[in-house]
C-alpha cells in the first residue's frame, strides 16, 4: 500500500468531518448526521484513490444536505 501524502491529508479532513457530524447529531438526536457521520469516518479505508475520496465525500454531504431539506 502506497501512503500518498495527499490522500493521508484527505483523509485525516474527512475522518474530522465526519466525527464532527456524527458528535453534532448524538448530541442534538439527528440521526441522519449520526449515519452520514459514520459512513464518512468509514469508507475512507477502503478508497485507496484522493479522486474517489473527495468525490464520495461530496456525494455523502449533498445527501446529507438533500435528508436535511427533506425534513429528516
Amino acid at each position: 500500500m502506497d501512503l500518498d501524502p495527499t490522500w493521508l491529508f484527505v483523509s485525516l479532513l474527512t475522518i474530522s468531518a465526519g466525527l464532527v457530524l456524527f458528535l453534532y447529531g448524538k448530541k442534538q438526536s439527528r440521526i441522519p448526521h449520526m449515519a452520514i457521520g459514520l459512513v464518512m469516518m468509514g469508507y475512507v479505508y477502503f478508497v485507496p484513490s484522493v479522486v474517489a475520496v473527495v468525490a464520495i465525500g461530496g456525494i455523502l454531504a449533498g445527501f446529507l444536505w438533500l435528508l436535511v431539506h427533506l425534513g429528516y
